[in-house]
């Protein structure tokens, strides 16, 4: 089985991924760091110097490379990676399940607002634009994170909590 987690930047799929991946026994790959080894530059590099399409081009040959991969693996995705080039669909697949991260506004913004320096998304938010910000992209994200097979919401909860949730989901 392929587990894809896929949410809003903050909401946990990294860590949640590479937990569950041990938990499960399976590989765990970040796409945002596979698109880092393929292009040979960091997500900050490739949105400033090549701009925002050919990073979501890059992002969306990498995906279809995993997805076409016979073994079973834990894939955490970018933020807005299901939102371009019709990458929600690939997620229909027979052998993949994804899963919607789902956090709060508020949840989000305490998270983030410590991380600008890092999200090439983030760079210039103070706390009230930043809380505007997800605001935005979660109604204009929406459609897309709700095509995932499951739905977990994680706020108030532990790495563990969400682990074993999605353990039990694959059951």
């Amino acid at each position: 089985m392929k587990v894809v987690l896929l949410g809003y930047m903050g909401c946990g799929k990294s860590v949640i991924g590479d937990f569950l991946a041990k938990k499960l026994q399976v590989s765990f790959y970040d796409l945002d760091k596979e698109i880092e080894k393929v292009t040979q530059s960091s997500i900050s590099e490739l949105f400033q110097s090549k701009g925002e399409i050919y990073f979501r081009k890059k992002e969306n040959e990498v995906l279809k490379t995993f997805l076409n991969k016979k073994e079973d693996f834990v894939l955490s995705l970018g933020g807005g990676t299901p939102c371009y080039f019709n990458n929600h669909e690939l997620l229909q697949q027979d052998d993949v399940f994804s899963i919607y991260l789902k956090a709060s506004t508020d949840n989000l913004v305490n998270r983030l607002i410590n991380e600008k320096e890092k999200r090439p998304l983030l760079h210039n938010q103070d706390e009230v634009s930043l809380r505007d910000f997800i605001n935005k992209h979660l109604f204009d994200r929406n459609f897309y994170y709700h095509q995932a097979t499951k739905i977990i919401i994680v706020d108030n909860k532990s790495v563990k909590q969400i682990s074993d949730e999605i353990e039990t989901l694959l059951t």
